[in-house]
């Protein structure tokens, strides 16, 4: 399972049309946050821009960015300054909402399947199942309770941690380069994801040009 299938899954979280917000419970909440891009995703009356900032919002809304940013980097952010905590969670949670952005178009309908959740004091589990044409495709949700709230943290996909996926990763950045190094690293994958994005809106506005010429 690569980081861009870890990707495409997130999108899928942060989307059952409850009638309310409802956080008490972990099944709730991440039924309630995939319902909410889910109904996002088929709302044909929006443009794709205005789409995407109401799905960075739930992202946003759903996710401890600072638990998992702490997770990711492990023993590295004891080491880190707070100065290099703060900024290396605002860049992670960036880079994130990029991500997302450019695979959030491969959703299809696919049906989600609720299992069961497991709570351990702060801590819980909630087991889903993402059922395609082809396959079914077993998706855990870390989630750990702030004030009340749950928020999810990390994403395990057939067995593969989301949070192991970048701490391997950046560990080996840190080691040759530093947090700075890290840091840099992070701006520069988010500054392409971004340029991606551009030019892919440039190309779908030149599309948009030639049907209307030849209309």
């Amino acid at each position: 399972m690569t980081v861009r299938s870890l990707m495409f899954i997130l999108v899928l979280f942060t989307s059952s049309n409850l009638l309310a917000a409802d956080f008490s419970t972990p099944m709730a909440r991440v039924k309630d946050s995939v319902g909410r891009v889910i109904t996002i995703l088929k709302d044909k009356s929006i443009d794709r821009e205005t789409s995407w900032r109401q799905i960075a919002d739930v992202i946003d809304d759903g996710f401890d960015f600072r638990s998992m940013s702490q997770s990711v980097l492990a023993t590295n952010w004891k080491k880190a300054t707070p100065e290099e905590r703060a900024r290396f969670t605002e860049f992670f949670s960036q880079y994130i909402e990029e991500t997302y952005r450019s695979r959030i178009q491969a959703y299809t309908n696919e049906e989600i399947i609720y299992k069961d959740e497991v709570v351990r004091g702060k801590r819980a589990v909630v087991e889903t199942i993402i059922k395609t044409d082809s396959t079914e495709i077993p998706v855990n949700y870390k989630l750990k309770n702030n004030d009340g709230e749950w928020y999810a943290y990390d994403v395990i996909v057939e067995g593969v941690s989301l949070v192991n996926n970048y701490r391997n990763t950046f560990a080996v950045i840190v080691k040759n380069e530093g947090m700075d190094g890290l840091l840099s690293d992070i701006q520069r994958r988010i500054d392409r994801y971004k340029a991606a994005q551009e030019e892919e809106d440039y190309m779908d506005d030149d599309e948009d040009d030639e049907e209307m010429m030849d209309n």
